[in-house]
Order: C-alpha cells, then sequence, then structure tokens
C-alpha cells in the first residue's frame, strides 16, 4: 500500500466476487471493513461481481433468472446465487465508499435482442439495488449496459441517469469489439448521463483509451492492464508499449522512460529489469507495476492539467501529453 501511496493512487478497486468466495465478506466486515483491514486509508471502489459471475458462462456455470444468478465457484465448484440485494448486502459490508449496481454483462456476440433483455433486467436489478442500498456513507453507481447497439446505449444511459444517483458508470465495452466500435457506444451513451457527476467507463485502461474516452466526457476508469502487462515484461514510454525481454535492452542503462519520476526509473536501468526479468525474480514485476501504475496515473494527471488550462480539446495524441 506504501507503494500505492508513493504513486498517488488516490483509489483502488476490490473484487466483490472474489472476496466473497475467500475470505468472505463476513469477515472482512469483522475486521472492520476492507479500509482497516488492508490499512488503506483513502477510497475504495468495488465492483458488484457481475461481470466475474458472466464470465463464467463460457464453462456453463452460470443459470441467469429474473431473480439473480447461480454460479458455481471457481475455486471449488460449490454453488452460489446472487441477486441485487445480494450484491448490495455483500458490498455494504465490505465498507467500500463506492459501490456498483448488479448488473447483466452479457456477452460480446449475444443477438440484438438478447443485449435488449439483458439491459432490461439490469434496468430491473438497478432499481431493487437502490431499494436495498441502506449506508449513507457509500454512493451507489448504477451501469449502463446495451452492448453494441447506439440506440440501446442511449435508451439505458436515460434510464439510469433518471435513477439519481451518486454516479454513473458504463459497462460491457472493451470486450473485444475494437476501440472504434467502442469509442461510437460512449459517444451514443455519455450526452445522456449527467455531466456533474463521475462518469466511469469500466475495464478500461491504455494510454490511447483514456485520451480518447476522456475527450469525449468520461472522469473514471479501471483495468487490470498495466498489472497484467507486467506480469508479461511490458512497459510504457512516449513512444507506447515495449517488452523488456527485447534483446537490445541488455547492455542499456537507461530507465524504462527518460524523465519519469517514478521509483523504477530513478533507481534501476533496463538492462537490470531486463535480467530480474528472465531470473523470474518477483522483484521484476514489482517494479514494472509500479511504472506503468506511475505512468497512466500521470497521464491523467496531464489530462487534468490540461482540461484546466483549456487546452484539452487541442491536443492531438495522448503522447503530447507525456
Amino acid at each position: 500500500q506504501q507503494e500505492l501511496i508513493e504513486i498517488d493512487a488516490e483509489i483502488i478497486l476490490s473484487n466483490t466476487y472474489h472476496l466473497y468466495l475467500r475470505p468472505g465478506h463476513d469477515l472482512v466486515e469483522k475486521m472492520g471493513g476492507l479500509h482497516k483491514w488492508m490499512n488503506w486509508d483513502r477510497p475504495i471502489l468495488t465492483d458488484s461481481g457481475g461481470y466475474q459471475v458472466f464470465s463464467l458462462a463460457k464453462t456453463n456455470r452460470v443459470k441467469i433468472d429474473e431473480n439473480g444468478v447461480e454460479f458455481k465457484s471457481h475455486l471449488d465448484g460449490s454453488k452460489h446465487y446472487f441477486t441485487p440485494e445480494k450484491a448490495t448486502e455483500i458490498q455494504e459490508a465490505l465498507g467500500a465508499d463506492i459501490i456498483m449496481a448488479f448488473d447483466e454483462c452479457a456477452p460480446a456476440d449475444s443477438s440484438k435482442k438478447y443485449f435488449e433483455q439483458a439491459m432490461e433486467r439490469t434496468h430491473r436489478w438497478l432499481e431493487r439495488c437502490k431499494k436495498a442500498h441502506k449506508r449513507k456513507d457509500q454512493a451507489l453507481f448504477g451501469i449502463v449496459q446495451g452492448g453494441m447497439y447506439a440506440d440501446l446505449r442511449e435508451e439505458s444511459a436515460k434510464f439510469v441517469n433518471s435513477m439519481d444517483l451518486p454516479g454513473n458508470a458504463i459497462g460491457g465495452l472493451s470486450v473485444g469489439e475494437g476501440p472504434e466500435i467502442m469509442i461510437d457506444m460512449i459517444e451514443a451513451t455519455v450526452p445522456h448521463l449527467e455531466k456533474n457527476k463521475p462518469r466511469y467507463l469500466m475495464g478500461v485502461g491504455t494510454p490511447e483509451d483514456l485520451f480518447e474516452c476522456t475527450k469525449r466526457g468520461i472522469d473514471m476508469f479501471d483495468c487490470v492492464h498495466p498489472t497484467r502487462m507486467s506480469r508479461h515484461g511490458a512497459f510504457w514510454d512516449e513512444n507506447g508499449r515495449h517488452n523488456i525481454k527485447r534483446e537490445e535492452y541488455k547492455f542499456i542503462e537507461t530507465p524504462l522512460h527518460e524523465g519519469c519520476d517514478c521509483q523504477t526509473c530513478k533507481n534501476y536501468s533496463k538492462s537490470y529489469l531486463r535480467h530480474l526479468f528472465y531470473e523470474k525474480e518477483i522483484l521484476s514485476l514489482r517494479l514494472l507495476s509500479i511504472h506503468n501504475l506511475h505512468f497512466l496515473l500521470n497521464l491523467m494527471n496531464k489530462i487534468r492539467k490540461a482540461i484546466e488550462e483549456k487546452t484539452f480539446q487541442k491536443t492531438e495524441k495522448w503522447q503530447d501529453l507525456i
């Protein structure tokens, strides 16, 4: 956590599905909630568990009905049942500052008819989540769905916005549809979400995506991308994505990104990081993670500054801000 403080991470995400299965939300609640348990005194967001539940559908483990979803644990095969009320109860026990409504994230290859059915079910579940939500110290966000259809996205955005929640999220994108379609769906959605409330795009996190989506009115993002990249030896600099495994880095004494003030770049060379990675040292993954997270947070700080200075919309590419 101290490393996250050093790179000034203002908020982190905890995963409801995984914490529910292990160690269990009851344990977390008994330990004083996530903030106390994990020694983190800054904001925390929890997802609803919906994405993880529905991503298991490919293995035929999920049964959906109007009331909720039955699924099998990926840990031991035990059966569980999530309803909107249950997802809300779990998140209230975890004690996050921002919690998400339980939604149905339909597979990307679904028919328009099914996307519409899933969207309408998501809307009904949102009403139930709002009714079940009791903790006034938590902000409940609704989630826009609708697949890759602009008319459904618009309809969903209008409904979610009408619920008058503290913030609104956009789900079901960055699931393999391609950047052009994702941008089209965002452009169809954002105009119908309150501009003075946070607009949160879930599961998106490359420099290109942050830049293009912020230009279109998105305020918040989350993504495993920077740390997943690190586990594969990848990192960012002003020229884009590279991999530390490249032979040419063997004798390079410079840092991952010249001018970067993260602890990795201030203290270690590409040569040394490459060596750590090939020796399968955990430190290599940690140092690459520090850099990649710092890189994205720094980019967002630069975007925020450019917005304040009214120069952002004139900026043509994210590299111009680095």
